[in-house]
């Protein structure tokens, strides 16, 4: 591992070169997106090249799209896998239930629809985003252009009858311009502080016209597997109710770091 890395890059890395060793030949593999997720890709991509490994990998965005491809992995749409083994994906927040925050890439909608439609999900996250309750990373919803500033008034309104902490509500922006996901919806950006009842506020979100899905995760992590800046890795399975740690060992000039485009 280069010397440059910080601790959380570091963590990053370990978490998703630990996630790999889950991959077997002949499986389908949802991609998760960003920055933790581009170094699980980037891990398969290694495997793919260096062993030979036969996987289809199920992308959550373009962008990690872009990059599987670039290492590699072939590409295909969920439409066409149809159903997958796993799902390897980052998260930005999660607590001890495995629930989770996601969407600060801006792409919760696929991510939960590929994660929904796997036999397992993995995350893989730095010990930082673990939480004792979920809300300090602002909540992003997924809405229709159409009519999103009454979406927003009817989040603000609901929002006063949720346990929450606070209730400000943002559109996430793009420079001058509100932000387009990949399905050519906005993101609205929940900052709540602290979430009472997360599987509340999911169920009541989802009700409000506009919203087109949020990025609470309930129910749907199998495992996390938690990255430390000193090469550690503890993976937590919410099934079986094991944790166990290792520590990752490398080579220092692992090819994964040859192809750092991000």
């Amino acid at each position: 591992m280069p010397a440059d890395l910080s601790p959380i890059d570091k963590a990053k890395f370990v978490a998703a070169k630990r996630a790999v060793d889950f991959i077997e030949n002949g499986m389908k593999v949802g991609l998760g997106t960003g920055s933790t997720a581009a170094w699980m890709v980037r891990c398969l991509g290694e495997r793919v090249r260096e062993e030979g490994l036969k996987i289809v990998g199920v992308p959550t965005s373009t962008r990690t799209a872009e990059l599987a491809r670039q290492v590699g992995i072939h590409v295909t749409s969920l439409d066409e896998a149809k159903w997958l083994d796993v799902t390897i994906d980052g998260a930005d927040e999660f607590d001890q239930n495995l629930a989770l925050i996601k969407g600060g890439g801006a792409a919760l909608l696929q991510e939960k629809i590929v994660a929904t439609a796997s036999d397992l999900m993995i995350v893989i996250a730095d010990a930082a985003k673990e939480v004792q309750q979920l809300g300090a990373f602002a909540l992003p919803i997924e809405i229709i252009p159409f009519g999103w500033q009454t979406s927003k008034a009817l989040v603000e309104e609901m929002l006063v009858s949720m346990d929450v902490l606070a209730r400000d509500v943002t559109l996430r922006m793009n420079g001058d311009r509100p932000l387009v996901t990949d399905e050519s919806n906005y993101i609205l950006d929940l900052h709540l502080k602290r979430i009472g009842n997360p599987r509340q506020l999911a169920l009541v979100l989802n009700q409000i016209p506009g919203v087109v899905e949020n990025g609470l995760f309930i129910d749907i992590c199998d495992i996390v597997i938690i990255g430390h800046g000193d090469g550690r890795v503890t993976v937590r399975d919410i099934n079986s109710g094991s944790e166990t740690d290792d520590r990752i060992i490398f080579a220092p000039t692992d090819n994964i770091f040859a192809d750092l485009g991000e």
